[in-house]
């Protein structure tokens, strides 16, 4: 299994973990999900380009 994939997976399950839904992290907002969107956004246009 290529590391790309492997790193696609870390940032898909930190995403979800990092949703405000979930009772410790309710007071967060929606800061750490758009953080980690925007990582995981600029990692697959990397990977697309080939630069990855």
């Amino acid at each position: 299994m290529p590391i790309s994939t492997i790193v696609i997976i870390v940032l898909i399950l930190v995403l979800i973990g990092a949703v405000p839904a979930w009772p410790h992290s309710r007071s967060w907002g929606y800061g750490p999900s758009g953080i980690i969107s925007i990582v995981l956004v600029v990692f697959l246009v990397l990977l697309l380009m080939g630069r990855l």
